[in-house]
């Protein structure tokens, strides 16, 4: 600002107007202008010398002088203040019982060792009381023209850790409007685009973590870009820069983004090349965008506009998030059950390794939809361990589905398993992979939380999957873990549009697909040690005419990956020629293609066509053909397996027909018009003293509700119900089977 001004200068004094002062006409920048919030009293005031040293050196730059100081040269202007910038509340009050006891929980940090495992497991007896907040609400933000800031990077599975329970509650409370499972530092990002829509501030910047771009996190963007009143638009942005997290020196990745109301064209800048600089700097090399910037900060093909799709709806979910050691020891196999499938207690657990080195699993131990009496009856031995190895840890967890269930999986993904049920086979692929590679599993193997499963068993799927066609698209709209993609079963899947194939099209696919899978497995079995991972870079090599290395010749000949590349080639050319395309694509025409496909197949399945993968499965009980369309949340990217909470696999609805023709829901393009369901309006209850009570309370205004409704909805139809205490309630529930999760709140099972 202090550069603008001097060119200001220099233009008045060019101009002949060498009598201007700007000092007089209180023109100059000085810090008085610059305002802040800080939480940190030191940084407060480390922050007010930096602007006043800063200030000085300008000064005395552009003035040469020391002399040319107005005395007092330092003022106590306060601008910078001390304070929460998110939440005021009037005070903070110790949380008490029923017996007006404090409440107190686990510190968080002391362990102790357990004395039968002698691992380190939470020590109850460390405890720390509970606070809550006083009439919390939003914190005011004083008048500015700009916005600019670099809130604190805590991802949404840490603000309970980091924050207190307390703290994170009231926050998400108060802040309604930004999506649950969103990062700390969206909440700033949602009240700067706020204010800018209000006209109140001109622009902003922000730098916040690349998580911007997960489907989490993008839902609260794409409110403010594709809103109905005054919508934002990024005049800048860069998706995925280096960057040194001064709190501990770890080196992360960062999104800068700038918004205001000016509907122009956007500059994306994308990072071409790093190369170490000084002092924990990098020396980034940038290519430039210019286009209109979406929320998945992409310019081109508006990825971000497409539509779930019924047609893929119920058969794709994430694996199971364990929480705690449920794996068999190798001294314990033959004390426990043999192994089998479903309904044993001792199953196959294929991990992302089994996938790319050609593994077999472990063995661990599933008391899924049992309880904890039939868990025990069930297999004594493998109960023991679970209550030796598991319960420790689960006691002091937060969540009650987690501490009262603790003999079964966080995450049990109900749903997903039933639709596997039958199955000769089902594909997996990895969550975060350089490589995007589907891969066949065993039909009684389960499947872990960093592995995504589709319930589908025909080659033909699994060969569209493999394509070109399918790997960019889900390149493009999945978001990204550091530099590495990540899928997610809501961006990636349930919007992709399979091929409308004849039956001899799916024949070749099909052939192509078996192929494939066959072929790894083969050269991975007869050359131990061969990965996904290097047969895969040793193929882009060959695509690129890269010359190999003496070592990835080695890999190219073990792996035969000219056959793969060719197999590769000839399942691209038949999925192509199923879409009706020419083999002469461009990545961006790919992309458009599949986004206009996208909002066509949404459009027939508003007229009540709906193109099933499994129709036998997917449509079972509607005859009819007549859809009652209800998404569930099926996106991996919103799993948290400390909430232990079970996210329903979207699905649609089975059994009568719908009374009405039901409408499209575009979750991606305007998430702020996904109708939820309300409590009908009614004198509220009391709320009952009793936790069974309330349970029953809960899970009868939940039934009531006849749709999506959130924690606070239900905690507003009774009195003096506590929202966490209702959320916590509906967890339970969603764990129990008698609810289950939405990407807007919770709905009955």
């Amino acid at each position: 600002l202090k550069e603008i001004e001097a060119e200001a200068r220099d233009w008045l004094s060019q101009l002949g107007d060498a009598q201007a002062d700007l000092e007089h006409m209180e023109r100059t920048v000085d810090p008085r202008q610059f305002l802040g919030i800080e939480i940190n009293p030191r940084a407060v005031a480390i922050a007010e010398v930096v602007l006043w040293i800063g200030w000085l050196q300008w000064h005395l730059r552009d003035r040469k002088s020391p002399e040319s100081f107005s005395e007092p040269i330092l003022q106590a202007y306060g601008n910078i203040e001390c304070r929460d910038a998110l939440l005021e509340y009037d005070s903070k009050e110790l949380v008490r019982d029923d017996a007006g006891k404090p409440v107190t929980r686990w510190d968080g940090v002391t362990t102790k060792k357990h004395p039968v495992t002698g691992e380190a497991v939470p020590d109850d007896s460390a405890r720390v009381a509970v606070e809550r907040y006083v009439n919390p609400r939003k914190a005011e933000w004083p008048q500015a023209d700009f916005v600019v800031g670099n809130p604190p990077f805590i991802g949404n599975k840490r603000m309970r850790a980091v924050l207190g329970d307390e703290y994170a509650s009231c926050l998400r409370a108060v802040y309604d409007d930004v999506p649950e499972n969103a990062d700390y530092v969206m909440y700033w990002w949602d009240r700067a685009a706020q204010l800018v829509r209000s006209g109140t501030v001109s622009q902003f910047g922000l730098i916040t973590t690349n998580s911007i771009t997960q489907t989490f996190n993008r839902r609260g963007v794409a409110g403010h870009l594709r809103g109905s009143a005054r919508p934002v638009c990024l005049t800048f942005a860069i998706p995925d820069h280096p960057w040194v997290d001064s709190v501990d020196a770890a080196a992360v990745r960062i999104a800068m983004t700038v918004g205001s109301c000016n509907q122009s064209n956007g500059n994306l800048l994308s990072v071409l090349a790093e190369s170490p600089g000084s002092e924990d700097e990098s020396n980034v090399t940038f290519r430039a965008h210019i286009g209109d910037i979406f929320e998945d900060l992409r310019i081109g093909a508006d990825i971000a506009s497409a539509q779930r799709l019924i047609q893929n709806t119920g058969i794709c979910g994430q694996g199971m998030k364990l929480v705690g050691d449920f794996l068999v020891p190798e001294s314990g196999v033959v004390a426990f059950t043999d192994e089998g499938g479903p309904g044993h207690v001792i199953r196959r657990l294929v991990a992302p390794s089994d996938v790319l080195n050609h593994g077999d699993g472990r063995l661990v131990i599933d008391f899924f939809g049992l309880s904890e009496d039939e868990a025990r009856a069930k297999d004594a031995a493998a109960f023991q361990h679970v209550l030796d190895y598991v319960k420790p840890l689960r006691d002091t967890n937060k969540r009650d589905s987690i501490r009262k269930l603790w003999w079964r999986y966080a995450w049990e993904r109900p749903v997903i398993r039933e639709a596997l049920q039958g199955l000769s086979r089902y594909f997996v692929t990895l969550e975060t992979a350089k490589h995007r590679v589907f891969s066949a599993v065993p039909p009684n193997a389960l499947w872990d939380g960093s592995l995504f499963a589709f319930a589908l068993d025909d080659w033909y799927h699994l060969g569209v999957l493999s394509s070109s066609a399918h790997g960019k698209w889900a390149l493009s709209a999945g978001g990204k873990l550091g530099p590495t993609p990540r899928y997610n079963a809501y961006r990636c899947f349930e919007t992709f549009s399979f091929p409308a194939a004849t039956d001899a099209q799916k024949q070749k696919i099909r052939e192509l697909g078996e192929a494939l899978d066959a072929h790894r497995k083969k050269q991975q079995a007869a050359h131990p040690g061969l990965t996904i991972t290097g047969m895969y870079n040793v193929l882009e090599k060959l695509r690129s005419g890269e010359e190999l290395t003496a070592k990835e010749k080695k890999i190219h000949d073990d792996g035969l990956v000219s056959v793969l590349k060719k197999i590769h080639d000839d399942l691209d050319a038949a999925v192509f020629d199923a879409y009706g395309w020419p083999a002469t694509l461009t990545d961006d025409a790919i992309l458009e293609r599949l986004v206009a496909l996208n909002h066509e197949r949404a459009a027939e399945e508003k007229r009540g066509l709906v193109r099933w993968l499994r129709p036998e499965f997917q449509a079972k009980g509607d005859a009819s053909g007549d859809v009652q369309r209800e998404f569930g949340a099926a996106d991996g990217d919103d799993d948290d397996p400390a909430d232990g909470e079970e996210p329903a696999t979207a699905r649609p609805k089975r059994g009568k027909r719908a009374a009405k023709k039901p409408t499209a829901t575009d979750a991606a393009s305007e998430p702020a018009k996904r109708a939820r369901a309300k409590p009908p309006k009614a004198a509220k209850q009391a709320w009952p003293k009793d936790l069974a009570e309330q349970t029953r309370a809960v899970r009868a205004a939940l039934a009531a509700a006849g749709g999506i409704v959130t924690a606070g909805d239900v905690a507003r139809g009774f009195k003096h119900a506590k929202q966490p205490r209702v959320e916590e309630i509906l967890a339970t529930l969603v764990a129990l089977g008698h609810a289950r999760r939405t990407d807007d709140g919770y709905a009955p099972a």
